[in-house]
Parts: C-alpha cells; structure tokens; sequence
C-alpha cells in the first residue's frame, strides 16, 4: 500500500520525507520535481521567506541511476532560514523564557496543539503545523505525477478566485469555457472549466496568480495590495483536474474504499483548505437529477463518453473515465499583519491581540500546487492498488491487459 511520511518544522534543519511501497524501475526526472517546489513558493502576494528559500529535492535513498529501486524512497529539503533561527531551533539548547510564546493566534493550530499536548511553548506547534510541511507533499505528488505520465494520465490546478475576485459559478458557460474565451451565464458551469484547454492552461502558466484571465488577474492584484497596505491576508478558490484516468479506481464496496472519500481528506488536510467538492459539488443541491446526472453515449468506435461531467469524474467511489474534477476554498492566513484578533495569554488568561509570525498576505497560487499535488497521491494510490505490482514493468502489463479487456467490453 502507497504510503508517505513527513518531518519537519518550518525553521528547522529541514524536511524529511519517507515514501513507501513505491515500485521499482520508475525514471525520476528532478528537474520536474523542483519545478514544481519552485511553483509552491511562488505567487504573488507571498512573504519575505519566499526570497530565502529555493527549495530542492535531495535524495537520501531508493533512487539510484535515476530510477526508483523499489526500497523506501527518502529524501530532503533544506531550510536555508534555519540559520536564522539556530539559536532558537536547536535540538538542545534550552529555550529562554522570554522567547516562549503564550498567545495563540485564532484560526491556526496554537490554541488545540498547545493544549492537546500540554506545551508550554505555542512554537513547538506553529513550527510543524506551518504550511511549511507541504513543501515535502509537493514533491511526493511530483513523484507520483512522474509515475502516472507513463500512462496518459495527467494533472493540472489553478487559483479560480482571491477573495472573490475572478471566476464565479454564474461566469462561465460551458460552451465559451471549452474555447477558453468569452465569460457568459451559467450558474451550474463552474465544474465544466477545462485545465487543459489550450488557451487556459496558457493564461494559467503566464499569471503570477494561476488565473484563468488576464482581467481577473489584475483586480486581485489590486485587492491583494489592498489587503497588504491594511496589513489583513485573503483566501480564495482553488481548482485541480486530473485527465486520462482509466475507468475503475476506487471501489463502492466499503467507505473507505471511494476514490472520492480519498482526495476529499488528502485535500482537505492541507493548511488553511476547509472545503473541497468534486465536480458539480454543492451546486448538486440546487439541481434536479434530469439535470445533475451526466447522460452515458456510445461513440461509432465502442467508447463510451459523457456530454457533462457534473459527477466530477467519479460514480459510485470509482473513476468513470472522464475528468475528475476538485474544487476546494482555502481560508485566509490566520497570521496577520496588523493586530486586528483579539486572544489571551494561556498562562495568565490576561487579554491580547494575536502577534505577528512572518507571514504572506496571499498564498493561494502556493496552495494550488499543492493541492494538485495531494489529488497526484490519491490517484497514485488506487492506481498502484488495482494495477500494482513490484517494478514498473509489471504495472505496465497489469494496466495493457485491463485496458485491453475493457476495450472489448
């Protein structure tokens, strides 16, 4: 079974990632993998930290001759801050008490850590619950983003809005969303936008923000530099598709066998994410099922294709071969600029205002990366579960010979 592990704090020596029960014979490209951790610190409207870092994979063990030996793969990357911050981080020094911190900030992991674990510190839980750890997911759904090109499967994201600002359930119809132009009236179209359009996946390349349009882009600059100079921060809409998954991942025979149960919880553990939907999602609530369910056709070569995909890519807990389809809202950082929530001293509950941790104003470009990494790992897993086996040769039989069968059926 595919499974991960990571360890870390923000300001420590770094990030370890152990990566388990990954088959052999895998060509790891690094360029693409630091590709994609460069995509996750950048964005506009990020933090000071974002000029320190330039995260890299360094591997510690199962990949040698660039290709995965079927060992655990385990690997590293650095945090060029901890210099910064040695004197405070180190494994042990003591701390000195004026450096503790009491207050925790609402909305972020301090108040529950601390009290869940008895700290008297709130750093000890700052420092790991910090979005900080997603560096190392990025690079574990690159992994499996490498292994998944060999069979036509492929994945895209992008920043839908930032505080509102851009792309709207009412905005795009499907018809002009398929040519990737004009904005119309649907308000049930949301889901239908194509990642891999051409001229999206274009525009979402060529913006700072990982926005659909130009338009769009330049108001939420607008209103991230408002958000800035009021020393507030600002969440948004982010999207994530995955295209070319085969017909049968997942399972609806137990509940913690759906596709669709997998990448709700691997997107919905990422820092600051506190809502994911697939394909139609809430939206499903207002339509009728003649409207809802997505029509089956059969094409004149014997394939089977939809003309909708309000189901977002799965039925029944299982991919149904069109594109799966996640959306999912990520809250504003709860770290902000100026002292504007209120909290209390855990150790005196005397009254104060949540301080100041170096912070971004927006980090939802970041997010996008790593959620389009997170969904990589869910696909990852129930593909190796129904197509595994131990070294890539192996797979690439199991995956011909399914899909041979199933172009007969």
């Amino acid at each position: 079974m595919l499974r991960f592990l990571t360890a870390g704090e923000s300001h420590g020596k770094g990030l370890v990632t152990i990566i388990d029960n990954f088959p052999a014979g895998v060509k790891i490209d690094e360029d693409f993998i630091n590709d994609k951790l460069r995509l996750r610190q950048s964005g506009y409207g990020r933090g000071a930290r974002q000029k320190i870092e330039t995260d890299k994979i360094e591997f510690l063990s199962g990949v040698r001759g660039g290709l995965t030996t079927g060992s655990p793969i385990s690997f590293f990357i650095k945090n060029k801050d901890y210099e910064n911050w040695r004197d405070r981080m180190d494994p042990y020094k003591s701390v000195p008490e004026e450096s503790k911190i009491h207050t925790p900030r609402p909305g972020h992991a301090d108040f529950a850590g601390s009290i869940k674990f008895g700290l008297d510190d709130i750093r000890n839980v700052l420092e790991r619950s910090s979005a900080r750890e997603t560096a190392s997911r990025v690079a574990v759904g690159a992994i499996c983003q490498i292994l998944l090109k060999n069979f036509g499967i492929e994945f895209a994201s992008a920043v839908l809005n930032i505080g509102g600002v851009g792309v709207e359930a009412d905005e795009i119809s499907g018809e002009k969303k398929k040519k990737g132009s004009e904005l119309n009236s649907d308000p049930f179209a949301l889901n239908l936008i194509d990642l891999f359009d051409e001229v999206i996946s274009r525009n979402i390349k060529n913006s700072e923000l990982r926005m659909l349009y130009s338009e769009h882009e330049e108001k939420a600059k607008a209103f991230i530099d408002k958000m800035k100079a009021e020393g507030d921060t600002v969440g948004g809409l982010i999207t994530a598709q995955v295209k070319g998954v085969p017909v049968g991942l997942g399972s609806f025979t137990q509940w913690d066998e759906k596709l669709d149960a997998q990448i709700a919880m691997s997107v919905m553990s990422i820092q600051a994410i506190k809502s994911v939907e697939i394909g139609a999602g809430v939206k499903s609530a207002y339509l009728k099922g003649s409207e809802c369910h997505d029509s089956i056709y059969c094409g004149s070569s014997g394939s089977f294709y939809r003309k909708t995909d309000n189901a977002g890519g799965i039925e029944g807990g299982m991919s149904n071969g069109e594109i799966i389809s996640v959306t999912c809202a990520m809250k504003p950082i709860p770290t902000l600029m100026k002292p504007y929530l209120d909290t209390v001293d855990l150790n005196t509950c005397e009254a104060k205002k949540a301080f100041l941790e170096r912070s971004d104003v927006c980090a939802v470009p970041a997010a996008s990366i790593v959620v389009e990494s997170a969904v990589a790992f869910s696909i990852c897993y129930f593909f190796l579960k129904k197509f595994g086996g131990d070294g890539f040769a192996e797979i690439k039989r199991n995956y011909d010979g399914y899909c041979k069968n199933e172009n007969k059926n």
